[in-house]
């Protein structure tokens, strides 16, 4: 059974075919904007790569003006890392908007098993220990996976925003 994880440099394999796997597309959750595919093949930088994700976390820690502390966490079964998942602390004009608090991706080869909505589930009670009392998720009008996943978690709609469905989830 999958869970969330923290980043951990020993799952560097795993975590390369997973990104593999997304073939250039964006992967919500997973961090590392900055970072290219290439330099994460090496092992020290995967480290320092995980070391600033963990890092994020922390409010002094410094980040690209429009940024927010965001908890990264790998979703994972055993040492293969299926996705990845992040809670962000709190929401500025864009997250508000498009982005919301939570954004998660699963893996394409392990899509359709109930792993976003169950670490998406597991990922609440560690959002309401971060004071959030609700969190906001979106996804994109055309996503049918990600809004059931959504819902299934209790999402109650709110509105489209420059395409993108908005709900909102008590944490408690």
């Amino acid at each position: 059974m999958a869970t969330l994880i923290t980043p951990d440099p020993r799952l560097h394999t795993s975590w390369l075919e997973g990104a593999e796997e997304f073939a250039g597309a964006h992967r919500d959750g997973g961090g590392g904007e900055d970072w290219p595919l290439e330099k994460l093949r090496d092992p020290e930088e995967f480290a320092i790569f995980v070391d600033q994700l963990i890092a994020d976390a922390l409010p002094e820690t410094p980040r690209k003006a429009g940024y927010v502390s965001c908890t990264y966490l790998w979703i994972a079964d055993g040492g293969t890392v299926l996705g990845s998942l992040a809670i962000r602390h709190e929401l500025n004009e864009f997250l508000l908007n498009e982005g919301g608090n939570i954004g998660y991706s699963v893996r394409p080869s392990a899509r359709r098993r109930g792993h976003a909505a169950q670490a998406l589930k597991d990922s609440l009670p560690i959002a309401q220990g971060l004071g959030l009392k609700r969190v906001l998720l979106t996804c994109d009008e055309d996503n049918a996976g990600s809004r059931a996943t959504i819902e299934k978690n209790g999402g109650v709609y709110e509105d489209s925003r420059n395409g993108k469905r908005r709900y909102w989830i008590d944490t408690h």
